[in-house]
């Protein structure tokens, strides 16, 4: 049936996400390279090449573009080349300068709240991975989106104190989460795998989304393995729309 809500996340391949709030729509870490176009993630249990799999048939108009961080799985030389230099662009305050060296010229970094076209937008931290890997792995980033509707993007972390006080404070009405447990061939995961999700799932009454899936080689947990091991979570398959009262189209 069709969904009443207000706010919703269309999955398009990976991290790369529309998040559509009041009509607003912003366009997620991009990443649009042609499948197999990049190298693969080194010192991982599989060396495919980059990304997995093509882009889905999705309009990816947008009215501005939000990037969690610069790794080439979430911000790439295609979508560099494609995006309107002109356009908004919402980032990490740390990322700000290599985007203006890249030509683009309507910089929005957040260093804690902004608003756009009366949605609120907050960038909220993220742990990528554990112990001194994490903080090799550098700066990160998720995004609350607030208008009618709160949507929480957490972007690349694992399940942390501070995903579970941005679900206090916020009390978002769709949560999104960059599963698929990407790892090294050392080390623990470096975002989120089933234990993670579980913990997301129990510390909030939003809808829970799974993204960053079966795209990048790094990236080993498996749709199927997902949602047979956790209840009442949507882990979407490319090009799908959630909404925040569960609908999946």
């Amino acid at each position: 049936m069709p969904s009443n809500a207000s706010a919703t996340v269309r999955l398009v391949r990976n991290a790369t996400a529309l998040v559509t709030v009041d009509d607003k729509t912003f366009l997620v870490d991009p990443l649009f390279a042609d499948a197999g176009a990049l190298p693969p993630i080194q010192n991982t249990p599989n060396d495919r090449r980059n990304p997995l799999v093509a882009m889905p048939d999705v309009d990816l108009a947008h009215d501005a573009v939000v990037v969690t961080h610069r790794h080439p799985d979430h911000f790439d030389d295609a979508a560099k080349a494609a995006l309107d230099a002109d356009g908004p662009l919402f980032c990490q305050p740390e990322e700000a300068d290599a985007f203006a060296e890249e030509g683009f010229t309507d910089l929005r970094p957040v260093e804690e709240e902004t608003t756009f076209d009366g949605v609120t937008i907050s960038r909220t931290p993220g742990r990528h991975g554990h112990g001194e890997l994490a903080a090799e792995m550098g700066p990160v980033s998720g995004f609350v989106f607030e208008g009618d509707e709160t949507v929480y993007v957490a972007g690349d972390t694992v399940w942390y104190d501070a995903v579970s006080e941005t679900l206090d404070r916020y009390d978002p009405d769709l949560v999104v989460l960059n599963g698929g447990a990407a790892r090294f061939t050392e080390g623990r995961p470096i975002t989120m795998g089933i234990d993670d999700v579980v913990a997301v799932r129990d510390a909030t009454d939003a809808v829970v989304a799974v993204v960053h899936m079966e795209a990048i080689n790094h990236c080993l947990l498996t749709r199927a393995e997902l949602r047979a091991a956790t209840d009442d979570v949507i882990v979407p398959d490319d090009g799908e729309r959630v909404s925040t009262d569960g609908t999946v189209t």
